[in-house]
């Protein structure tokens, strides 16, 4: 719940700078991407990370591993191939939001160019 809950917040704060959605939870065979946005010409994959401010796991930012870097990125070429965007510029951003304990987004931290 706290995950789709962050990605909207996600989208909201995203769209509030002026990107555009296109699209939501995109998935193939390697995995998914959170989130897809345009900035003017340049097509952005983001990694939306969720925590509540109470949990010991470690921040939403510290969640993203190289590991996951890796995979979004091949996710991302992937997509590209599919819908012919392969000449388009991108850039892969991370969004972490943090749930205050009852339950308000407590704070949103946008990393343009995160990986």
């Amino acid at each position: 719940m706290t995950g789709l809950r962050g990605e909207e917040a996600a989208a909201s704060y995203l769209q509030s700078l002026g990107l555009v959605i296109v699209e939501r939870n995109w998935r193939c065979r390697s995995g998914e991407i959170d989130l897809i946005a345009l900035e003017e010409a340049v097509l952005v994959f983001v990694e939306v990370r969720s925590r509540s401010s109470t949990n010991r796991f470690g921040t939403a930012i510290e969640a993203i591993t190289p590991r996951k870097c890796r995979q979004v990125r091949d996710i991302a070429s992937i997509y590209m191939r599919m819908k012919g965007e392969s000449n388009r510029s991108v850039r892969f951003d991370a969004v972490a939001v943090t749930f205050s304990a009852d339950g308000e987004v407590a704070e949103i931290k946008h990393i343009p160019g995160a990986f």
